[in-house]
Formats: C-alpha cells, sequence, structure tokens
C-alpha cells in the first residue's frame, strides 16, 4: 500500500466531528467522533484509530465537544474533499435501504482510496465542446429540449421510440450544461453495448471519461481522482456506479435505458441506480432524465402520480421504410417444414438478406447449445451437485455447466444410473441457434453475442464488425436487443417470444415485453425496408401483441391492471427475505420461525407470502428459502426489518424480481 500524504496540523482550538468508519465497527454505529486541530471539509477522507488498529473514515459532519474523550483524527488522507451531495447521497442510501453507512461507503470510494498513485494530467485541461458543423435538432426533438431544460431539477421521462433521436437530445443537453459551467453523468445499463453512444458524445466533448467495472483498481481510482480535482465541467459514462464519481458542479444526470433491471445492484446495499440519481438530483439541483423506449411501469406510474410531465418522442428521427412484421405460431407445426425451430418465414428472409448482403439478427435469451441433458432410457437428468438445477450442455467446449455457480463437468457418454448410452440434450440456447445456421448457411459469416463473450476486446471487435455489414447473421441474447443502430441490418427474427413469460414473477410480462418492443427496435430506423418474424407459442398473450406492435400504452394500462389486482408495485412496496443454510431442514426451520415471527409483529396492512422454497432453492452448496411481505406502507415494512436476525438472512427492499 503507498504510502498517503500526511497533513500537518496546526495547534490551535479543537474542533469534532462525526466520521462514519469505511468498516464496520459493531452493529448500530454507523459514526464515531473524534478531534481535530484544525478545521475539516465535511466530505474529506481522513484515517483514523479504532481499537488497536488504523480504518479510513469519511467526516460526516462538525458537532460539538462530547463530554467523553475523543482520539484525535491521525491524518487527512486526501486534500480535496468529496462534493456533499456526495456524502449526503450515502448518507440517504444507508437510511433508505436499511444498511450500514460502512457498507455504503464501500460501494461509493473506490477501492485502494488511500493509496498513491501518479495521476496523468488529461491532455485536454480546459472543458470544451468540439465545433462541429451547426447541429440541427428536429421539432420534436428541440421540444424536448426546451421541456427538459425548463423542468429545473424535477426528474423526468423522456419516452422516445427506437430510432426518435434521443441522443442528440442528450446532447443538447449536455451543451447547455457545458456552457453554464456544469457538469453530466451518463448512465448506461453495460458499457459494452455503449458504443455508439460513447462515439457519439466523444465527437462533441473531447474530454469524456469512461468508467466501468473491466477497468483496474488504479485505473478506477486513478479517473476518480482526476475527476476530484477537476476544476471544469466534465462528462462522466459508465454504469450505475458512475453515479458516485465526483464530478464538480454536477448539472444533469441522464439515464439511457432506463428500464434495464441493471440499475438495481443484486448486493447489499441493494439501492436503485433510479432512485439514487432522484435523490442526487434534487441534492445538487441538477436535472435528472429517464430515458426509455418502454419505460418501467413502476417509473412510468410514479412520474404521473407526482404530476410530472412524460416527454415524448414519437417519431422517428429521420425517413424510414416501415417494416413488416410476421407472428409465426409455433404450435402449428406447418410453419416448420425445414427445421425444427427456425421457421420457413425465417429461412426465406435469412437466404433474401444473404443474396443481397444484408444482415440478420436473430434473438433467443436462453445461451448455451441445450437446457437438458437427460438419459432417454430411465430419465436421468444431469443436475449441478451444489445448486440441484439442470446443466446447460456448451457444445462447443463440449462440457455441462451450472448458470448459477459456474460448475462444470465432461458430458456423459452414457448414463450414471442405468448405464444406457442414449443420452440425448433437449432445449435450444444460442450456441444451438449457431451451430444449426452453421449448417444451414456453411458460407454466411455468423457470430454470437451472450454472456459466453467475456473478453472485452472481442466483444468490442465483434460488435465493430457487425456495424460495418462484415458479420452476415448476429446471434444473441439480450445483449443485442438493445442500443445498436445497425445500418446493414434487414431482418429480425425471434426464436421464442414467450420464453420468460412462464417464471413466476409480477414483472414477468413486462420483461418480455420490454426484449420484444427492443429487439424490434433494431430494424425499421432507415430508408430501406426491413421485416421482423416473431416466433412464439403464446401469441395472443398481451406482452407479445404489444409488443410486436411497440404498442407501450396498451401494455402499461394492462399491466398496471394486472398488478393492481395482484397487489403487487406500484401499488404496493416489498420486502424479499432469504434464508441461507447448508441443509434444507434448518433453511425451513429459519423460515418458519420468523415467519411466526413477523406474523405476530406486522401492521395488519401488511401481508405476508410463504415460507417457500426460494426460485432457485439450492445455490453454491445451500439451502435458500424465502418470505414475501408486501405493504402500502413502506415505514411498515421497514419496522419488521428490525427483527431479522443479522445471521442466515438477507433482505432486499424493493427487489425488482421475485427470482
Amino acid at each position: 500500500m503507498g504510502k498517503a500524504r500526511r497533513t500537518r496540523y496546526t495547534k490551535g482550538d479543537m474542533v469534532y466531528y462525526e466520521v462514519a468508519p469505511t468498516k464496520i465497527v459493531r452493529a448500530g454505529v454507523d459514526t464515531l467522533t473524534y478531534s481535530s486541530e484544525s478545521s475539516l471539509a465535511v466530505g474529506s477522507i481522513v484515517r483514523i484509530e479504532i481499537g488497536k488498529k488504523t480504518a479510513l473514515g469519511l467526516v460526516i459532519k462538525k458537532v460539538a465537544k462530547p463530554s467523553y474523550a475523543t482520539k484525535p483524527i491521525v491524518e487527512r488522507v486526501i486534500e480535496q474533499a468529496l462534493p456533499e451531495s456526495l456524502v449526503s447521497l450515502a448518507l440517504w442510501l444507508s437510511q433508505y435501504y436499511v444498511t450500514p453507512l460502512a457498507t455504503v461507503l464501500q460501494t461509493t470510494l473506490p477501492r485502494g482510496v488511500d493509496k498513491k498513485r501518479r495521476v496523468q494530467p488529461k491532455k485536454e485541461s480546459k472543458a470544451s465542446v468540439r465545433e462541429r458543423t451547426t447541429v440541427v435538432l428536429n421539432k420534436d426533438q428541440k421540444a424536448a429540449v426546451t421541456s427538459l431544460l425548463k423542468a429545473g431539477q424535477a426528474t423526468t421521462i423522456l419516452q422516445g421510440i427506437t430510432g426518435s433521436g434521443k441522443t442528440e437530445v442528450y446532447k443538447a443537453i449536455a451543451r447547455d450544461m457545458f456552457a453554464r459551467g456544469r457538469s453530466v453523468i451518463i448512465l448506461v445499463p453495460e458499457i459494452s453495448l455503449t458504443s455508439q453512444l460513447i462515439a457519439e458524445f466523444v465527437h462533441d466533448f473531447p474530454d469524456v471519461l469512461v468508467t466501468h467495472s473491466r477497468m483496474t483498481e488504479a485505473q478506477r481510482h486513478t479517473a476518480w481522482q482526476t475527476l476530484l480535482a477537476a476544476n471544469t465541467p466534465q462528462v462522466v459514462i459508465g454504469p450505475r456506479s458512475a453515479l458516485f464519481m465526483p464530478v464538480p458542479a454536477l448539472g444533469a444526470i441522464i439515464v439511457d435505458e432506463a428500464h434495464e433491471p441493471s440499475y438495481k445492484q443484486e448486493q447489499a446495499p441493494r439501492y436503485s441506480a433510479i432512485r439514487a440519481a432522484t435523490v442526487l438530483g434534487r441534492l445538487s439541483d441538477a436535472l435528472v432524465i429517464l430515458g426509455s423506449a418502454t419505460p418501467s411501469v413502476a417509473d412510468r406510474f410514479i412520474a404521473e402520480a407526482g404530476g410530472h410531465t412524460i416527454i415524448r418522442l414519437d417519431r422517428s428521427a429521420r425517413q424510414t421504410a416501415a417494416s413488416s412484421i410476421a407472428l409465426v405460431d409455433m404450435k402449428q407445426r406447418e410453419h416448420f417444414k425445414r427445421h425444427r425451430f427456425l421457421s420457413d418465414r425465417l429461412l426465406q428472409s435469412i437466404e433474401k438478406n444473404l443474396a443481397s448482403n444484408t444482415q440478420t439478427l436473430i434473438f433467443h435469451n436462453r445461451r448455451g447449445s441445450a437446457a437438458t441433458t437427460l438419459c432417454e432410457s430411465c430419465g436421468w437428468t444431469a443436475q449441478c451437485p451444489r445448486c440441484f438445477v439442470p446443466l446447460t450442455l456448451h457444445a462447443d467446449r463440449y462440457q455441462l455447466s451450472c448458470h448459477i455457480c459456474n460448475y462444470q463437468e465432461k458430458v456423459p457418454t452414457h448414463c450414471p444410473v442405468c448405464q444406457s448410452a442414449d443420452i440425448i440434450h433437449k432445449g435450444v440456447g444460442t450456441k444451438l441457434v449457431e451451430s444449426e445456421l452453421n449448417k444451414l448457411f456453411p458460407r454466411a459469416r455468423i457470430a454470437r453475442f451472450d454472456a459466453d463473450n467475456k473478453e472485452s476486446e472481442t466483444v468490442a471487435s465483434l460488435y465493430d464488425e457487425l456495424y460495418k455489414g462484415e458479420i452476415d447473421i448476429a446471434i444473441g441474447t439480450q445483449v443485442v436487443a438493445k442500443g445498436l443502430d445497425l445500418p446493414h441490418l434487414r431482418t429480425v427474427g425471434v426464436i421464442q417470444a414467450d420464453s420468460g413469460l412462464a417464471l413466476p414473477d409480477f414483472a414477468a410480462s413486462e420483461r418480455a415485453f420490454q426484449l420484444l418492443a427492443q429487439v424490434i427496435g433494431r430494424v425499421g430506423r432507415n430508408e430501406h425496408a426491413s421485416e421482423v418474424i416473431v416466433q412464439s407459442y403464446q401469441p395472443t398473450h398481451p406482452a407479445i401483441a404489444f409488443g410486436l406492435q411497440q404498442d407501450y400504452e396498451s401494455f402499461y394500462s394492462y399491466a398496471l391492471e394486472q398488478r393492481q389486482r395482484g397487489h403487487f408495485p406500484p401499488y404496493t412496496y416489498l420486502l424479499k427475505l432469504t434464508t441461507i443454510y447448508k441443509t434444507e431442514q434448518a433453511a425451513v426451520r429459519s423460515a418458519r420461525a420468523l415467519a411466526a415471527v413477523l406474523k405476530k409483529e406486522a401492521h395488519p396492512d401488511v401481508h405476508l407470502l410463504g415460507p417457500t422454497p426460494a426460485f432457485y432453492e439450492r445455490q453454491y452448496d445451500t439451502y435458500r428459502w424465502q418470505l414475501i411481505l408486501k405493504s402500502p406502507k413502506r415505514e411498515h415494512l421497514i419496522h419488521l426489518l428490525q427483527h431479522v436476525p443479522p445471521a442466515h438472512w438477507q433482505s432486499e427492499l424493493d427487489p425488482v424480481s421475485l427470482l
């Protein structure tokens, strides 16, 4: 560990501060009081003594001299203090999500914050907007920019269909903020999908700073230090963690693809970046813009209930040709004469595109080659020994893999139970789609985009080839469903649009609708004729029917009716409690015991579901059972958290999914 700069204090009157350690000292204690011989700003990062050890801490506030003796602050680790808005945000996150402040600080501060690193000065020290030809916004975009700037610090939904030019609106807002000397943070769901958005901003703003999880600890810390020392407006682009970057004079937070579930953190503190952005905007007097073609049902409802204007972009920013849409009922096998899961209509469209040297995008939201490996003789199924879920075949590696814990084993040549050689693989994944298309079109340039493509350089290269038209057929999961503008794309094919509808989750139909609407939005973005071919076993389901037409308003009305009937968000608040034990008996006993306590202590408006096995009951050699609590009052759920044992239990307020 590099040695931090030690600040020399001058003798004088003692000053006292509440300091939040970045490590949990003891349960229920978030801050400790320390003395200092010199004044410190709120947001200063300091080193403090806790017992016989030292730890990092954040100065929260100045306090009066306490009645008890205090230890002195050892040193100030960094000269510049954090913006007070980030300190207030950390306190809010701790209180709202009922999480120790130390846990929050471990998320909001970069790792190795006390290490001494050499910061390279930025080549362009002055904040600048690159002069370009005159930017011409259409009438709808101009109206959107005007409305957003008039909104002041309110959180506003920018609901724009795919291809409506939301990025140009974002850039116009950023230019306005720069003219006022204010910074902009742009949140994106996944950094690998945003190369086009980044390129757009880099073209206009030479000093864009991009942050993401693939950066090393040193790279992320250096970027953080650079922003902390900056005194000119900055543009920062990154996933939800970019929200905690210490930019000077924050003027706007833009959340792109704001409906994406990746904006909810799965580890403690289990915060929503959407809610956090709204709070940071209020603390910084900054605009907050939630951009999406398909806003989340809850966000749209909250905006309307609060009287906020929904700014709409309902027309394409360019002259486009209408897409033809075909819905193939997978129950009608006459549509599949040439292949068992690739319809005749889809294969004909691929052939036409190959002949004209244009592209096809195939979407299927399941990776791997086959979902189930089983013995035809006795029915044995290959399962993960740690998680008890079916192992997925990855034929390219000829391995079975668990998509929960990543356990892997070789594909068996015979059944381990009856010794039969009749081992079969059932189900369809992206690798199987790729394999089948390679057989059907051996001369085509085919590439797969999913979570199995782990190398960032490879992924970036593939996206570049896809954009240039060097790939004929792209196959992928949800990573190809959004954010991409592909000029050579003429056909989108969806293998099974209803694949997620059977999941036992209140948000299942919303997710299916969003994915379908987003993937369809990849075509119809230019003057060339294009088509969409959607295969489904449930062609009349509202999520499929409305998604096919990209009819958000009709789906929104349907979803609200379903949520109100089932007492789910946005009409109620949720608390998910999960107990984790090595044995099933212990997990069941723990869940039943807590359920009995909560039923006794709960307010009458709290409705408790369970205890039941979690959707993935067994993970990583442990058993998981859960309780779901609903209430129209969030504070009634928070009140019950005091009865949840600290050991063996995980709690999540406002879960976006019950899985």
